[in-house]
């Protein structure tokens, strides 16, 4: 099982740059596909980005390339999100999840959530 905590997020303009980060308690961790998810209000939750076992293997969603990176350290137990460029559109409540399924970047294929966290970018 994996218990994931958010932490990183808060108000920023446009712009300007956030690092999330998402501690993990487990001893399997590294058995994971660790992702991020966000959902807006209203809004159905969407695919962030995606990390590997590896560490080295990542994908991101079309209109996050370029300005989202995300990491992971299987010795800390962490992973993390990079945010660069930050627009408006982008506030959110963002998650971080864990899967040993294939389809990674829908949803219902992960199995653990942290509580979310609050990203909100000023205009």
């Amino acid at each position: 099982q994996l218990h994931l905590v958010e932490s990183g997020g808060g108000l920023v303009q446009a712009g300007g740059s956030l690092r999330l980060s998402c501690e993990a308690s487990g001893l399997t961790f590294r058995r994971y596909r660790m992702s991020w998810f966000r959902q807006a209000p209203g809004k159905e939750r969407e695919f962030v980005a995606t990390i590997a076992q590896n560490g080295i293997v990542a994908d991101y969603a079309n209109s996050m390339k370029g300005r989202f990176t995300i990491s992971r350290s299987n010795a800390e137990n962490m992973v993390y999100l990079q945010m660069n460029s930050l627009k408006a559109d982008d506030t959110a409540v963002y998650y971080c999840a864990g899967t040993i399924r294939g389809a990674y970047d829908d949803y219902r294929e992960y199995d653990y959530w942290g509580q979310g966290i609050q990203v909100t970018v000023s205009s």
